[in-house]
């Protein structure tokens, strides 16, 4: 059975006296919506990120693409993080300075491209998620709504292979969590880009190819990873 994209097995982190893992283990296969699910404080977040390379965990074993993502330095983890990874929060954390246009091109222009090259690409996906119309203004200028969807328009520009969203829907409304979350998983799907969701509500889960549940920092996958 081949690896899965990215794959954890027994991870363990504690935050002074607090244990958040404990023996956690996950896989995920690319294109794979997979939701995280479990009451707060279970360490669902933590989980996430130590998976996408924020996090380091105290002991346990994580590999993206076959490698050690927990051997790699700041920079590597870094870049990956600018490159193969993308990230949607539950409040975006857009830049409140930037335009939406230019929040979206951020990540493209962190890796170097050109501005005008990096506003296009940031453009059509702003259209592929239909919020061109506020591609001028300012996150504070935008409903919830559309600036989570310019967040996740962030997310994917730079083309990455596993999207992070942690609660990506936990502040806004029931109509416009569904629009976002239903945006975010067939963008996800188009570009045959892995999505690991944390989330502590059924709705927003039944998003996703599969679940798993955290509960006291224990998550059991499946076989090749227990």
């Amino acid at each position: 059975m081949n690896e899965p994209l990215l794959l954890a097995r027994d991870l363990h982190k504690s935050f002074g006296k607090t244990t958040a893992l404990d023996g956690a283990a996950v896989g995920v296969d690319a294109g794979e919506v997979l939701a995280i699910m479990g009451p707060s404080g279970s360490g669902k977040s933590t989980l996430l990120h130590c998976l996408a390379g924020i996090v380091r965990p105290d002991a346990g074993e994580i590999r993206y693409r076959g490698r050690d993502l927990i051997a790699m330095d700041d920079k590597e983890r870094s870049a990956l993080r600018r490159t193969e990874f993308g990230f949607v929060f539950q409040f975006g954390q857009l830049v409140p300075e930037l335009t939406c246009v230019e929040n979206v091109a951020l990540p493209l222009r962190l890796s170097g491209v050109k501005r005008k090259a990096a506003e296009v690409k940031a453009i059509e996906w702003l259209n592929r998620l239909e919020v061109d119309d506020v591609a001028g203004n300012r996150p504070g200028d935008v409903s919830g709504g559309q600036g989570q969807r310019v967040a996740v328009a962030r997310a994917l520009v730079t083309g990455p292979r596993v999207i992070f969203a942690d609660e990506p829907t936990g502040a806004l409304d029931s109509l416009n969590g569904e629009k976002v979350m239903r945006m975010l998983t067939s963008a996800a799907k188009q570009s045959d880009a892995a999505v690991v969701l944390v989330t502590h509500e059924p709705r927003v889960a039944a998003y996703s190819d599969r679940e798993i549940v955290v509960r006291d920092g224990k998550a059991t996958d499946r076989e090749l990873v227990a």
